[in-house]
């Protein structure tokens, strides 16, 4: 594109001129698409409409430079704005050396949790909740400083995919023991936390179950709250929220 617009700028032949232009128009049109699709594929697909529109929020910036450039050109001529545009255009190749596209390494959008999937033997529905979430670690007590650190982070991606009340404990009695604890509002924002996983998240997280020592993984209950007064006299009573809504199996469990 920067060398079509250079051809542009110092052409005097009409022919020449409109071949430099179609090789202009393919640069821009092919940089357009090429962004727009490293855009779309470098995002989760749960956040990929809202990256993208950000990502065209910027096309604001072309108003911007039709202005720079319009001043440019009543300040050095059209010739001189075509010549500067050219060289900016150079110049901006040199951003992908530091400001580089991420590497996209398979399918983004099964960015699942690395806990085992959830063996569900209640009815549960979309909206039965509030869910309460337990993972328990067995940690090194020599490392207890740096898992707690870790786990700070973690509490931030429990807390920016919907879960609220987390917090981390350590038993008095096995000091290797480690439990955390948070809550989702109901099974289908938990179901939906397990599939919002960033790359960077799912680091984090594999970072804090490599804390694990011993033969056997993390340890995970999930539970379906049940405050006062939520649970039926009779169990012949209809239950509306059953009644109403099939129930909703998580990833991998039976029908």
């Amino acid at each position: 594109m920067a060398a079509g617009v250079a051809v542009v700028a110092l052409s005097r032949s009409s022919l020449l001129t409109s071949v430099a232009l179609v090789f202009a128009g393919a640069g821009w049109t092919s940089s357009v698409t090429l962004f727009n699709v490293g855009v779309q594929l470098a995002a989760p697909r749960w956040v990929a409409g809202r990256a993208l529109a950000a990502y065209q929020a910027s096309a604001g910036g072309i108003a911007v430079g039709s202005w720079i450039w319009g001043s440019t050109a009543n300040a050095v001529g059209v010739k001189g704005a075509l010549l500067s545009s050219s060289a900016a255009l150079l110049a901006s190749v040199t951003l992908g050396f530091w400001m580089r596209m991420p590497r996209i390494s398979g399918a983004v959008e099964q960015a699942l949790d690395p806990l085992a999937d959830p063996e569900v033997r209640l009815p549960l529905t979309a909206r039965s909740g509030p869910i309460v979430v337990e993972l328990e670690y067995r940690v090194d007590p020599k490392r207890a400083r740096l898992f707690y650190a870790v786990m700070q982070q973690v509490q931030l991606s429990r807390q920016r995919n919907g879960g609220y009340g987390w917090s981390i404990a350590r038993d008095i009695a096995d000091p290797e023991l480690w439990t955390e604890r948070f809550h989702c509002p109901t099974w289908l924002d938990y179901l939906r936390q397990r599939t919002r996983s960033t790359d960077a998240e799912r680091m984090l997280h594999q970072r804090a179950n490599e804390f694990q020592i011993g033969p056997e993984p993390v340890r995970i209950r999930r539970m379906l709250e049940r405050p006062i007064g939520s649970v039926r006299w009779k169990d012949e009573t209809p239950d509306r929220s059953i009644t109403d809504h099939p129930p909703v199996a998580g990833p991998g469990s039976g029908p």
